[in-house]
């Protein structure tokens, strides 16, 4: 496993210094006059405006029902909300990024005007222009910025950014995932591509982490990356997860997606107690209960 002889507390760049917490998380992440305070935990809602995503494909397929969503959600205690318009799931369907602009652009724009934090979902340059330019507040990028043109759109917004780690393509990954050590492996490939976003002008300060739990691993893949969270957490970096009604918990537990709330949540839970700054959620009113509870019993200790 990857060795920390000591707890880091600052990742530089020579433009920036990302100051964090003793317990490895940044207090404040700040945007346009916007903050995403990380002082404790936040909790990030999933807005899929997609036909196919694998737990709420189809349920916010109009305008109006996404931004009653996304308005909930935030009542519900999410500090900002990640929309996307492709689905990732094993098999899906590609979409075009004109489909993407399309079906994003407009709640992004929309959701900003009203003060919300939104993040965008997406791995293609031409959305990430769109939706930075409608007011998004963070991209959420499963392929860690590897597209064409990703990188320097990000670094022209100074926009932050969540990379993460993927073994494999979106439509195959689950095929045959294979690791000399994933906690090792994940490690390393985010370090390097933290490097190339240094290097390409992006402060470390904007960037997030995520091990992209279910993305090219397998249940005990992702069992061991939760284990040894910390592990990650403790580079200084804050640490994305995203955890809900993933399909390990089907794997282990043999519930259908409508049964996975309480793992989830429980699931969240643990990755917090091991340093993970934002849990990325379908279910936010039944987190945010668990998490009360959780920031309560840890503020008398």
């Amino acid at each position: 496993m990857w060795v920390f002889n000591s707890v880091v507390t600052s990742v530089t760049d020579s433009k920036s210094t990302h100051q964090v917490e003793p317990d490895g998380r940044a207090p404040v992440i700040d945007y346009r006059g916007q903050t995403l305070d990380l002082a404790t935990p936040a909790i990030m809602g999933i807005l899929n405006v997609t036909p196919d995503s694998f737990s709420d494909g189809g349920k916010h397929h109009t305008f109006d029902m996404a931004l009653a969503a996304a308005r909930q959600m935030v009542a519900e205690g999410a500090s900002l909300v990640d929309v996307g318009g492709e689905s990732t799931r094993p098999g899906a369907d590609a979409v075009s990024e004109a489909e993407e602009i399309r079906r994003t652009v407009p709640l992004v724009e929309a959701l900003c005007a009203e003060g919300i934090l939104v993040s965008v979902d997406t791995s293609k340059a031409g959305v990430m222009r769109e939706c930075a330019k409608a007011g998004a507040f963070m991209i959420n990028d499963v392929r860690a910025l590897r597209e064409p043109g990703a990188v320097a759109v990000v670094a022209d917004f100074d926009i932050p950014v969540c990379l993460m780690h993927m073994q494999g393509e979106p439509r195959t990954m689950q095929q045959n995932p294979a690791y000399e050590d994933v906690v090792d492996d994940v490690m390393a490939f985010l370090k390097e591509r933290l490097s190339v976003c240094t290097k390409a002008g992006i402060k470390a300060s904007r960037v997030i982490f995520d091990p992209g739990f279910g993305f090219g691993k397998t249940l005990r893949h992702n069992l061991c990356l939760l284990h040894s969270l910390d592990e990650l957490t403790a580079f200084g970096a804050p640490v994305l997860v995203g955890l809900s009604r993933k399909s390990l918990f089907g794997q282990l537990l043999d519930l259908e997606v409508s049964e996975r709330v309480i793992p989830s949540v429980v699931a969240a839970i643990m990755a917090v107690e091991r340093g993970a700054s934002i849990v990325r959620v379908h279910d936010v009113r039944e987190t945010a209960q668990a998490m009360t509870f959780f920031n309560a019993v840890q503020a008398d200790n």
